[in-house]
């Protein structure tokens, strides 16, 4: 599997696990846990959580995925902005430690931008770095103009992390330029869509059944066509998870790219950064 370069120096896999909506049904975490538990198995060693993900239910299903495996596992959790304050964020982070039952986050992010000042944030996140609470801090849902404010800051900043697939490519007129001359990675939520419609495309299924695969594969593993960028799919079960690792075998071909731009263009000027 490739790996992705962090600022730091570390890597990380390209691909890894989303939780979003996980840990909202008690009946359903057992499952969850076991699917994160395969995708460890498989290599997709990043999890990505937050504390908002069923009210940290979430964060609890990772914990029951890592028991005994920590050391295999790259963390990734993000704090509500009206968490992101000097005071508050501390508090946010502990809260997370325990649900997770770790000692550390090896990625915490900013979920998105509130009222709290941004160079507020970098002090609290830098704060909890030194303290060993978390390796490192990112962003998620800001621009280039909400990076630009991080100031000396950026530096230190390990990924945005966005709304990025092939329905949702406005990206790639501004910010994936920006994170690439910072050598930064983008991380990619939600990178086969929302709602099933982008799975349904005519486009896609096409060139999935060239290939053989599923539309969805397809989707995914063209936000992994390129370097800098980090996809993290959930799947809840182990034949979505599987299907998930085995993106890599997937090549995409001139042609396939060509017929993906022609059904979803990709932008052609700045547009306003789209969240979920």
């Amino acid at each position: 599997m490739n790996r992705i370069a962090l600022p730091d120096g570390s890597t990380v896999p390209a691909l890894g696990q989303g939780t979003w909506k996980m840990g909202e049904r008690g009946a359903d975490r057992a499952a969850e846990a076991r699917s994160l538990r395969l995708g460890l198995d498989l290599g997709l060693t990043l999890i990505d959580t937050a504390e908002m993900y069923a009210d940290g239910g979430a964060e609890e299903v990772v914990a029951t995925a890592v028991a005994g495996r920590r050391q295999e596992a790259f963390l990734v959790s993000k704090a509500y902005p009206q968490n992101a304050s000097a005071a508050r964020l501390p508090r946010a982070c502990e809260a997370s430690l325990k649900r997770l039952n770790t000692d550390f986050l090896d990625l915490y992010l900013l979920h998105w931008r509130g009222s709290v000042p941004l160079d507020e944030t970098v002090e609290a996140m830098e704060k909890l770095v030194a303290q060993g609470k978390i390796r490192r801090w990112g962003v998620s849902n800001l621009d280039v103009e909400d990076l630009e404010e991080l100031g000396e800051g950026l530096s230190s900043c390990a990924t945005d992390q966005v709304l990025y697939n092939l329905e949702a490519r406005g990206v790639e007129f501004d910010l994936l330029p920006y994170a690439a001359r910072l050598k930064m990675p983008v991380m990619a939520y939600s990178p086969v869509g929302q709602g099933g419609a982008l799975l349904r495309h005519a486009t896609l299924k096409r060139i999935a059944a060239r290939h053989g695969v599923s539309p969805a594969q397809i989707a995914l593993a063209w936000t992994l066509r390129g370097p800098g960028v980090i996809s993290i799919p959930k799947a809840s079960s182990e034949a979505h998870l599987r299907e998930n690792a085995d993106v890599w075998k997937i090549v995409l071909t001139p042609e396939d790219l060509a017929e993906l731009d022609s059904a979803f263009p990709p932008p052609k000027r700045k547009q306003s950064l789209a969240m979920l």
